[in-house]
């Protein structure tokens, strides 16, 4: 029975694993729906709906699993990083007054009349409008980044959301599984409860001695124990399946599903074309790009900006305005980017490495799995086919042969 769950879990990871989403805007709906929807929950079950199969627990874990609504909220911040990115620089004014209360400080040290003190000091009011003006495409790459990054973290909400649906599916496995164990453990108890009262029929005939009963009654009593503790496990088990989609207390008594229906491996070769649409495949590929596009707005910093400045001098004694009108380079001598520069180049290689390793880590997980569920797979059929009806044979004809 063991195996048999192992085998299970191993084929619903695989398949879990091997899933991926093609279009992006689909993931990016889904975020949404999981930042719209948290709190609000579909009717909770009633004492009518007792039973969830496993649809509904992963339809509640997508709903409501803490971390998954943290990479959805993720996304959209980076929306507005990448809104940020494409806005225009803020122009700048700058108002500027020379020589204010020169003019009476100067009348009375000269001494002097009013109009050659006025020709000596004005009073002088500048107004600047100041624009920088992003040379080399630096907003769009900028832009460009932002929306990689954003589809990276799309590629993260997937792989996490794939991870969560794995999750999932293997505690709802194992609350099969504990539910089977407590129907065992009931009719091992029963089974037991059938051998002492037999044994206490046999000993009130002469049959046995006495001695028989308190070996049946002890065996009754491992049989309690087992029960209790398949109580104890099947309880477990609930509270960490409700846990995934944040309830600590479990809706449900029974979880629907059949331990018997088996799935064959599929083909190895199959999976192995399946590995590279990974989501974690995915989003190394896309981190590679993101890591690129950092790089070309480095190498757009390069390129020095256009500041343009342009206003209007008043002179308040003589009267008049003047207009001017200035540009403004920095000459790119001793910072022209060069440690950034090397900085992204580096982060590319790196990106691609961590590639490459990740690839070969996949492909180990898959042959290492691959391997146990064909094990599990062979364990299986053995059990069915030779080690069950055997047992089953065998046990029937020593139960008849005692009860005669």
């Amino acid at each position: 029975l063991l195996k048999l769950i192992i085998g299970l879990r191993l084929v619903i990871a695989l398949s879990l694993a091997t899933t991926t989403m093609a279009d992006s805007e689909i993931l990016q709906k889904q975020s949404d729906q999981v930042i719209n929807l948290t709190g609000q929950l579909s009717a909770p079950l009633t004492h009518s709906e007792k039973v969830i199969t496993l649809v509904d627990a992963v339809n509640l874990s997508l709903l409501h699993n803490p971390e998954l609504a943290s990479f959805a909220k993720e996304i959209r911040a980076l929306g507005g990083v990448t809104l940020q990115a494409g806005l225009l620089r803020n122009p700048e004014i700058s108002v500027n007054i020379e020589n204010i209360g020169n003019i009476q400080k100067l009348r009375g040290d000269l001494n002097a009349p009013e109009s050659i003190v006025q020709e000596i000091v004005q009073q002088v009011t500048t107004i600047r409008i100041g624009q920088l003006i992003e040379l080399g495409g630096k907003r769009a790459a900028r832009v460009n980044a932002a929306q990689i990054g954003e589809e990276v973290a799309v590629k993260d909400y997937e792989a996490r959301r794939i991870d969560i649906m794995a999750r999932v599916a293997n505690l709802f496995t194992e609350v099969i599984a504990a539910q089977e164990r407590l129907k065992l453990a009931v009719e091992i108890k029963q089974l037991a409860q059938n051998v002492v009262d037999t044994v206490i029929l046999r000993v009130k005939a002469g049959k046995v001695p006495p001695i028989e009963e308190t070996r049946a009654k002890v065996s009754l009593s491992a049989g309690n124990i087992e029960d209790e503790q398949a109580q104890r496990d099947l309880l477990s088990a609930r509270k960490r399946l409700a846990l995934m989609w944040d309830s600590a207390d479990p809706q449900f008594d029974n979880a629907l599903g059949d331990l018997e229906a088996l799935i064959a491996p599929p083909d190895f070769s199959h999976l192995q074309k399946l590995l590279l649409a990974n989501p974690l495949a995915l989003r190394a590929l896309k981190n590679i790009e993101h890591r690129r596009a950092l790089l070309e707005v480095e190498q757009t910093r390069r390129i020095p900006n256009l500041t343009v400045n342009a206003g209007v001098v008043n002179y308040a004694l003589i009267g008049g305005n003047t207009a001017i009108a200035s540009i403004s380079v920095p000459l790119p001598l001793f910072d022209r980017n060069q440690g950034n520069l090397k900085e992204a180049h580096e982060r590319v290689n790196k990106a691609q490495d961590e590639r490459l390793a990740l690839e070969l880590r996949l492909r180990t997980e898959l042959t290492q799995s691959y391997e146990s569920l064909t094990a599990a797979w062979n364990e299986i059929n053995i059990l069915r086919s030779e080690i069950l009806p055997g047992a089953k044979s065998a046990f029937n004809v020593m139960r008849r042969g005692y009860e005669l």
